[in-house]
């Protein structure tokens, strides 16, 4: 079974994963999107003109863990069993000469029982809330800022459990 995605001529292929033991799997991911006070306050209040700002983009999370295997080539397309949204303001330290900001970090957790890992979902939910937040907020500040979007934590496969 190959463990990577290149064949020995050096093509690109999916990996073959009918050996492997379906198992329960985990991942966390998170992504952080920066804004002016502005932003951040249509955000709190729930008064955006384009609506409610976190159930959008909670909605947009989840819908997009569903499509990460038509986004991502060699990705496999597993059951998406659970997948949970979170949104959280983060302290932000004061850059010198930018206006002030407030960082919303979103994480999202996705489960599977399968025979590959789910961190691809979940990073990809992850980023498609922070984009989706962008896109609603635009209007009121254009100089927002996305990043980074990481792997939090993941559990269960071969490789073992990972935490940031």
């Amino acid at each position: 079974m190959a463990s990577n995605h290149f064949d020995a001529d050096g093509n690109a292929h999916m990996v073959d994963v009918s050996a492997k033991s379906v198992t329960r799997r985990s991942a966390t991911a998170s992504a952080c999107i920066a804004m002016n006070n502005a932003a951040a306050e249509l955000v709190r209040s729930g008064e955006s003109r384009k609506g409610d700002v976190l159930a959008v983009a909670r909605l947009a999370a989840i819908s997009a863990t569903k499509w990460t295997a038509h986004l991502i080539p060699l990705c496999h397309a597993i059951p998406i069993e659970s997948v949970s949204v979170d949104f959280q303001w983060v302290d932000q330290p004061e850059k010198r000469g930018h206006q002030p900001s407030a960082q919303l970090r979103c994480d999202v957790t996705c489960t599977t029982s399968g025979k590959t890992g789910i961190e691809m979902e979940a990073m990809t939910g992850a980023s498609i809330a922070a984009l989706t937040v962008y896109d609603m907020l635009k209007s009121v500040d254009r100089a927002m800022e996305i990043g980074p979007t990481r792997l939090e934590q993941k559990e269960g496969g071969e490789s073992g459990s990972f935490s940031r």
